[in-house]
């Protein structure tokens, strides 16, 4: 299945040196990128890389940016946000690591997993959006919707809230 964003690089044309690449979505990747995410608004998404080879791997350094806008968690208004995310991934062959399993280091990087003689920028660049968007956005009125809807503060939910009554009840 061909992703919402797809931007295929043969690695036989990422040379010796370093390859630099710029991507843009266009407006029905966007859209179809919003359907996946659950945003209400992707109005740019770009990213620049620096490919090199590194044995069978690929290394891509760079730059993504982005404009969202995603729903409060608590209101669901819009919460936009200006998203400009450095990143640094590894492209490993499909069946590289023995087990499926790959020991990480304090130095590593995000690692993705290509068949055949391409790898897709477009689809490590929508993976790294979605890990660079906020997981909880909250618009300036979060905190009405979720007192309207009964939820308590973290002070007001402790262990001791539950008491807080009784003093009122020994005064009388």
């Amino acid at each position: 299945m061909t992703p919402e964003f797809h931007r295929p690089v043969r690695i036989d044309h990422i040379g010796e040196g370093e390859t630099r690449q710029h991507i843009t979505a266009d407006a029905d990747e966007r859209r179809r990128l919003m359907g996946r995410f659950g945003l209400l608004a992707l109005d740019s998404l770009e990213a620049d890389y620096s490919l090199r080879r590194d044995a069978a791997d690929i290394v891509a350094t760079g730059r993504l940016t982005a404009q969202v806008a995603q729903p409060c968690v608590a209101s669901g208004e819009p919460v936009p946000e200006s998203i400009d995310e450095p990143f640094t991934l590894r492209f490993l062959p499909e069946g590289s690591v023995e087990g499926g399993e790959l020991e990480l280091d304090d130095d590593a990087m995000d690692t993705m997993f290509y068949a055949g003689a391409s790898i897709d920028l477009g689809e490590a660049a929508a993976e790294t959006l979605a890990l660079a968007l906020d997981p909880y956005p909250r618009s300036p009125h979060a905190e009405e919707a979720l007192r309207a809807a009964g939820v308590l503060k973290e002070e007001e939910a402790g262990p001791l809230s539950a008491l807080s009554g009784l003093k009122d009840l020994l005064k009388k």
